[in-house]
């Protein structure tokens, strides 16, 4: 038996990275994976391997929502699962962000979850209750210089999450995010976007980058990630809702002055 047997999840952003490992995962646990992305080579090669669905979903525009849920009817019957996982990261100096670079960034990470929570929470609500995870971050709970836009639309998602929580409880539908600090992704090691480039070595760069900053030593895995999304979208956690979990290997914690 599969932590989620017989559960329908939509996971944006899936074509890499987090949102890979968690289709990767929930599949393997039993569920109907409906795999999210703009990346359409990338994400309808992975829906073939896994078994899954693949449907491409800007998460910014309501009409790719309305159409990600009826495919994910459309296979599977209904739906009863979200991990909004999709977003994007843009460096700069806050005095010198240019509007239209912060608006990029809030369409994505912000407006995306909001039009994920509107769309498909009554999908759920109607399937008799399930699971939203939303991907907040570390810098949703803190400051980080020169990742304004991306912190604050962080900020926003732990704000959002705890409206849905509040809001949706009634119809059984439960509602948290997941804080990541650094992970090894294409967000964090660039590496992984060049054909020709050595991941093994980048990933090795940033653990001695990180392992001066994360208690632990080292910078996170997408697949650790993958089973803390796991564990918001099953009965382990049934009685939890409305609430960030941090995963940073222990970052958020404090500074060690030795």
């Amino acid at each position: 038996m599969g932590k989620l047997d017989g559960r329908v999840v939509i996971v944006t952003g899936a074509a890499r990275g987090q949102g890979e490992q968690e289709a990767r995962l929930f599949v393997a646990e039993g569920a109907g994976v409906v795999v999210a992305d703009v990346l359409d080579d990338q994400g309808e090669a992975l829906a073939k391997e896994i078994g899954a669905r693949y449907v491409h979903l800007d998460v910014s525009r309501e009409d790719d929502w309305r159409a990600a849920v009826d495919a994910a009817r459309k296979a599977y019957g209904h739906v009863d699962g979200l991990v909004n996982n999709a977003g994007i990261l843009r460096f700069n100096e806050l005095v010198g962000t240019p509007l239209e670079e912060f608006e990029e960034v809030v369409r994505v990470n912000q407006t995306g979850v909001f039009l994920g929570i509107r769309t498909v929470a009554p999908e759920i609500a109607a399937a008799g209750g399930g699971t939203i995870v939303n991907t907040a971050s570390f810098a949703g709970l803190t400051g980080m210089a020169y990742v304004g836009a991306y912190a604050a639309t962080k900020h926003a998602i732990v704000g959002l999450t705890r409206v849905a929580a509040l809001e949706l409880a009634a119809r059984n539908v439960r509602v948290n995010a997941v804080c990541p600090g650094a992970i090894d992704t294409a967000m964090s090691n660039p590496a992984q976007l060049d054909p020709g480039g050595d991941v093994v070595a980048g990933a090795e760069a940033l653990d001695a980058v990180y392992s001066k900053l994360v208690p632990l030593g080292r910078i996170g895995r997408p697949e650790e990630v993958a089973r803390l999304a796991l564990f918001l979208s099953c009965e382990d956690s049934s009685y939890i809702t409305g609430q960030p979990f941090v995963i940073d290997g222990g970052w958020l914690a404090g500074v060690s002055v030795i």
